[in-house]
């Protein structure tokens, strides 16, 4: 069978409650600034980041791993990225407005804001970027490991407290069958596992070396069960499906 792989774009989601326009003033330091991510949306995944930050140059390290592994026979496009302009937190499960079992982009976009930085592989980092899939991470474990120019919005945010890492990207099969037959809340022509956050967590700024467990701080606890808007847009979402196919998202074998 043929199955010919398209991008479809997600138009752009008005997010009006994390305008970033009446943010005060405040001028970020240097510093280093880290979370230990927590899983949201029945994941099984982890992850940290490091950022070393001097002016608008930041030194990126981010681990993932155990999340959704493959998409349409592919490695799974996992993007990830800084957001910012609201609470500052990760959301809680009462976020789940509609009460599917999945808090999707739309419900969780009040608690963590917009795209500031996206947390590419490579290239450019700017929010445009933010749902590129080619330049999201690729499967289920991947290291991002990088040098990466911040803007005046994310180093606002850093000093304010309010930047919060999201990464998107869940496993259908750990969705209830009501979640995983749902199309995302972003474009009805992708599922809704597509594009719900998996992993998050808010950057503290580190005292003395010490890694702060960020994922802590947000209010979501770290799920114990086993096996895992796109993103809140400031942007446009790019995701790899095929026309006319289904969205398959197999498990990674435990003993990978």
């Amino acid at each position: 069978m043929n199955k010919k792989m398209r991008l479809l774009a997600v138009p752009a989601l008005a997010l009006s409650t994390v305008a970033l326009a009446g943010s005060p003033a405040m001028a970020a330091h240097d510093g280093t600034y880290s979370s230990t991510l927590g899983q949201i949306n029945g994941t099984t995944g982890s992850g940290t980041i490091t950022l070393d930050v001097t002016g608008d140059q930041a030194k990126l390290n981010l681990q993932v791993s155990g999340l959704a592994e493959t998409f349409m026979g592919g490695p799974y496009p996992h993007v990830q990225h800084i957001h910012g302009g609201a609470l500052g937190e990760c959301p809680p499960p009462a976020a789940d407005d509609n009460g599917d079992g999945v808090i999707n982009t739309t419900e969780g976009a009040p608690f963590y804001g917009g795209i500031l930085t996206t947390l590419t592989t490579s290239g450019a980092t700017t929010p445009a970027e933010g749902l590129n899939t080619a330049l999201g991470g690729q499967g289920g474990s991947y290291t991002i490991d990088r040098t990466i120019t911040i803007d005046d919005a994310t180093q606002k945010a850093l000093a304010a407290g309010t930047a919060v890492v999201v990464v998107h990207g869940l496993d259908p099969a750990t969705l209830s069958a009501e979640a995983a037959a749902a199309p995302s809340d972003l474009d009805p022509a992708l599922p809704l596992a597509a594009t719900s956050p998996a992993l998050c967590g808010t950057l503290v700024e580190s005292q003395m070396g010490d890694m702060p467990a960020g994922g802590a701080d947000t209010g979501v606890a770290q799920e114990s069960t086993s096996n895992m808007g796109m993103i809140a847009l400031g942007g446009g979402l790019v995701l790899a499906a095929a026309a006319g196919g289904t969205y398959v998202v197999r498990r990674r074998n435990a003993d990978a």
